[in-house]
């Protein structure tokens, strides 16, 4: 009897969810149509893999597992500077559809949801597109204070820079801010799995969907034990580091172009290297 070939994808949430809005075609607001935008990047790397039919769910016979890793809703509650009201972070849109996209998933066969935590770094900030301006404000304090003490300091041309400075703080809005959060026992997750699966020698090959570097340790774990680990960046430009440490790198969606739903369209072999 000929050997099954087994496969797991491991993918990394975030970086998927940011990703996909290359592909244009790709609603990201539909918890629905992300999950299946998932299962079908698994289900394109299990076909090139294996050679299975493009139809029927004979692909799935080479599935080990397929993991989506990301964080739990953040559900804390805070004073927002701006608004001056209670931020229920629980209640926002992002969180529920987190919830809806997770149940999506669940929902697939043969994956498997894992999730860490999101964990407050700091309080309100400005985002990091309007920190630049406001800054320039900084440049022009000794001569407001002196001004505000001492009227007879004003200087035309020194007022008309502190104005056009003082401008990028007018023009900063209730959205210009947000709470840092980041995300905690994911990338612990992803490579607990990578190494319990390679010493378990429950797999023959990893598909990893990421652009993150602080996977190489598990990646050379598994390449010295006989795993073939595959990348796919998804089109992303990767690391050196990165790329010297895999078998190679492949993306199971086309490359991005306007018009093209990946997900329908046919897997092609543009990005793959070998090493």
């Amino acid at each position: 009897m000929t050997r099954v070939r087994k496969v797991a994808v491991l993918i990394d949430g975030g970086f998927f969810y940011k990703r996909i809005k290359k592909w244009s075609e790709i609603d990201r607001d539909d918890p629905d149509l992300v999950a299946k935008a998932a299962q079908a990047l698994c289900k394109k790397h299990i076909i090139k893999l294996t050679r299975s039919p493009l139809n029927g769910g004979e692909w799935l016979d080479h599935v080990y597992r397929l993991f989506y890793y990301d964080a739990e809703p953040f559900e804390k509650q805070t004073h927002h500077p701006l608004k001056n009201q209670l931020v229920k972070f629980a209640n926002t849109d992002e969180a529920k559809f987190r919830r809806e996209l997770f149940n999506e998933i669940r929902k697939k066969r043969k994956f498997a949801l894992r999730l860490g935590s999101l964990k407050e770094e700091g309080s309100w900030t400005p985002h990091s597109r309007h920190q630049k301006g406001l800054l320039k404000l900084w440049h022009h304090r000794e001569y407001l204070a002196e001004l505000a003490n001492n009227p007879d300091a004003y200087d035309a041309d020194k007022s008309a820079e502190a104005l056009k400075a003082l401008e990028k703080w007018t023009a900063l809005d209730e959205d210009g801010v947000h709470y840092p959060l980041r995300q905690k026992g994911v990338d612990m997750r992803i490579g607990l799995d990578i190494a319990s699966m390679t010493l378990k020698k429950q797999v023959d090959t990893i598909v990893l969907v990421t652009g993150d570097s602080d996977f190489i340790p598990a990646a050379k774990l598994a390449r010295r034990e006989g795993v073939e680990v595959i990348l796919d960046p998804m089109w992303q430009s990767v690391e050196s580091d990165l790329s010297e440490h895999v078998d190679g790198i492949s993306s199971g969606f086309v490359q991005p172009a306007p018009g093209v739903n990946p997900i329908n369209a046919e897997s092609r072999q543009d990005q793959e290297s070998q090493n």
